[in-house]
């Protein structure tokens, strides 16, 4: 950026890169903050702050990239953790993150109730942080960066610092996350980082690219009936119901989904040795058309069963777990 503002080429950064605060002023998200990014290199973001530093629209060269709800952004205010809420709040967007403590649908584990995909995205960061920084190896990038808390009296406290880096003169976007426990005693954790694509990038002509190191898991009967399709798509189709595929990969840990009659393309990669697993949900039904690709650590069937299936990752007193993932649209 330096270099075009001393040859002359630009006057203002502004004419290249969007970094600024906007806050809703009307609808079930009234008051809430979003920082909206645009690029240099076509990528436009909203971040959302008040939501646990997550990931609502976002564009590339003009073109609709994240699937977004019929509920739309929501309010913080509006989050109640009852069962299957959830559905009447659920905005989508490019991430919308789960956990930190449950993941998957509302159960009781012992004496402690757990709403469906648990309360992180309801989570309002503070220390936030938004500004344009210069890298002489990675070039100019945008950081935004955030503390997300989640606590309950006398008992845990598990504090995330996230950093979204993103390229100002490039089309991909990091998300970093530092997950610590800061009390004295182990805890059980389950993340997912629900990121999910729309029309006009999710259509018939899409194909989704996988690595061929991989275990393909249904998680129901309806889901084993498209085994071998789980890479196609289909036009919407009127209550169709979801599908869900566990993706157990080994070596390498990436997915692309790709649209040729747009041109464009969407890779997505993530740091396997903390979210060994790729959740693929699949929703072909007509109005909620939806193709989401989730990094995890569980296998999404929430604290009790995971508990009772052995596969409840647990985080020691006062430990530290490093997480990221990264998707680039070409």
């Amino acid at each position: 950026m330096m270099d075009l503002l001393k040859k002359g080429y630009v006057g203002n950064p502004a004419q290249l890169v969007t970094l600024r605060r906007v806050t809703v002023s009307e609808g079930r998200a009234k008051g809430t903050g979003i920082i909206e990014v645009k690029t240099a290199g076509g990528l436009e973001l909203d971040l959302l702050p008040d939501s646990g530093l997550d990931i609502g629209q976002c564009r590339y060269k003009g073109i609709n990239m994240a699937w977004m709800s019929k509920n739309g952004y929501d309010n913080p205010a509006l989050f109640i953790p009852y069962e299957n809420e959830f559905v009447n709040t659920f905005p989508g967007g490019l991430l919308y993150s789960c956990g930190l403590r449950s993941a998957g649908p509302a159960n009781r584990d012992g004496d402690e109730w757990h709403p469906l995909h648990g309360r992180y995205h309801g989570r309002a960061a503070e220390q936030v942080s938004a500004q344009i920084e210069g890298d002489q190896i990675e070039g100019d990038q945008i950081v935004v960066s955030g503390i997300i808390r989640e606590t309950q009296m006398f008992a845990h406290v598990l504090e995330v610092k996230r950093t979204i880096c993103i390229p100002v003169f490039g089309s991909k976007v990091t998300v970093h996350d530092t997950l610590t426990n800061l009390s004295p005693r182990d805890e059980e954790i389950m993340r997912i980082y629900h990121c999910n694509f729309g029309y006009p990038l999710l259509s018939e002509e899409a194909r989704l690219i996988l690595p061929e190191d991989r275990q393909t898991i249904p998680r129901t009967e309806f889901a084993k009936t498209g085994l071998g399709r789980e890479c196609e798509f289909d036009q919407p189709i009127d209550s169709e119901e979801e599908r869900v595929f566990f993706q157990k990969m080994e070596k390498e840990f990436w997915a692309t989904l790709e649209n040729p009659s747009l041109g464009v393309s969407m890779t997505i990669s993530w740091s396997g040795d903390t979210l060994p697993i790729m959740t693929e949900w699949r929703s072909m039904a007509s109005g909620d058309y939806v193709v989401g690709l989730e990094p995890c650590n569980c296998y999404i069937m929430g604290r009790s069963e995971e508990r009772a299936n052995g596969t409840l990752p647990v985080l020691k007193a006062f430990e530290s777990i490093d997480t990221s993932v990264t998707i680039e649209f070409k």
